[in-house]
């Protein structure tokens, strides 16, 4: 559920780290590795081996979708552009949309062949078609993956097909997961299709979820047989919504049973709570400026996945350097707001949930000669230190 909270700062020292008690047990799940992140805080609430580098099998496809609707999104491709199909697209093993050279399929078709019928072809011809070759792609893969902080990633195709030097990892893959959701809301429903049709022939989506649990809505599945059974899902219940990326596991059921289970510990344990960005921004103290204060504001909407029936217990630590020294560039960043989780018990620090960067909401300039030679005195008979506070949550 996600739940809008109204808050007050207060001064707070805050040290230490939570008691693991405050923390919702993980579920077991039988997977070589698995995660689950929350898709709007991009909280991680359960992992294990989630940053380990695995062969990611069809998984891959998120990435070659991502860029397909990113160009799309800048006016750089368009849906209904004729794709040629070359050889080595039409000669591609393993899962295919049974793609030849002889058609000429259009973009819009492709992005249902890659997204639910997992087309090696449709990979291929797509990468070919923005890059020029598949080699060419896979370097703008591997640049977007670096951009979204997929640091445990590197690819050398657009399928997923096995090669050396291919892998990412479920941490990564959730990553991804989540921004497609967030960049891309209008093109997502894609990976909800339980079918599509082309050429005459109908196939199904392979990621069960989409027929077992109303909630899902996505994404990807994978498998090869040095990957195992994968599957990267998503679902949405009440407003809070979670990504779940499960690795190596035995069989198609199986991945599909694993990422029920996280997926469900998600919707039972936690809650996303959203503050107003006009409860978190702050007025602060500025040296050898025109204006004595700048005003500090969330650089991106603010987001904090919590355990159920803990959210009374979240607080928001602001912290920046002091003093802070004209001039000021709006939406320059200066410190961030720590969300915290207090402990049930009175012996116990909070638990870091989430950072939220803080930036300038105005600029401010120099001062003149006099008024910055007045703040130099102040600060020499009183250094301040860096300044932290932090605030109560209340509904």
């Amino acid at each position: 559920m996600l739940m809008v909270l109204a808050i007050q700062f207060i001064m707070m020292d805050v040290t230490g780290i939570a008691r693991a008690s405050d923390w919702p047990t993980a579920p077991t799940v039988n997977a070589k590795s698995w995660i689950l992140m929350d898709a709007r805080s991009k909280q991680i609430l359960a992992e294990s081996n989630a940053e380990q580098q695995l062969p990611p099998a069809s998984l891959t496809k998120l990435m070659t979708l991502y860029l397909i609707f990113e160009d799309l999104k800048l006016g750089r491709l368009k849906a209904d552009a004729q794709v040629n199909v070359s050889k080595k697209a039409w000669k591609i093993g393993g899962s295919t949309m049974f793609l030849e050279p002889r058609m000429k399929p259009i973009v819009g078709d492709l992005i249902h062949g890659i997204a639910t019928l997992s087309g090696n072809d449709a990979c291929i011809a797509m990468a070919e078609h923005i890059a020029g070759s598949e080699e060419a792609f896979a370097g703008r893969m591997n640049q977007k993956a670096e951009a979204l902080g997929m640091t445990h990633s590197h690819f050398v195709n657009a399928s997923g097909f096995p090669a050396e030097g291919h892998y990412s990892s479920a941490k990564d893959m959730a990553i991804l997961a989540a921004a497609l959701w967030r960049d891309f809301p209008d093109r997502y429903t894609v990976f909800a299709e339980r079918e599509y049709s082309y050429d005459g022939r109908t196939q199904p989506n392979r990621n069960r979820l989409l027929w077992s649990m109303p909630e899902a809505d996505g994404l990807k599945t994978g498998h090869t047989q040095e990957a195992g059974f994968c599957l990267v899902a998503s679902a949405e219940k009440n407003n809070t919504r979670f990504v779940s990326a499960v690795f190596g596991t035995d069989s198609d059921k199986e991945r599909a049973q694993q990422s029920r289970v996280l997926l469900t510990h998600g919707f039972r344990n936690f809650v996303t709570l959203q503050p107003a960005e006009r409860d978190i921004r702050r007025k602060v103290q500025v040296f050898e400026g025109k204006e004595d204060h700048v005003w500090l504001k969330p650089a991106e909407q603010v987001f904090v996945t919590a355990p159920v029936g803990m959210q009374n217990n979240v607080v928001f630590h602001l912290q920046y350097p002091a003093p802070l020294h004209a001039p000021i560039q709006q939406d320059s960043e200066i410190g961030s707001v720590e969300a915290l989780l207090k402990s049930s018990g009175s012996d116990a620090s909070p638990l870091l949930l989430n950072t939220i960067p803080m930036i300038a909401a105005n600029p401010v300039e120099e001062a003149s000669w006099f008024g910055k030679q007045w703040d130099r005195v102040r600060l020499m008979i009183s250094p301040p230190d860096v300044v932290t506070e932090q605030n109560e949550v209340s509904q």
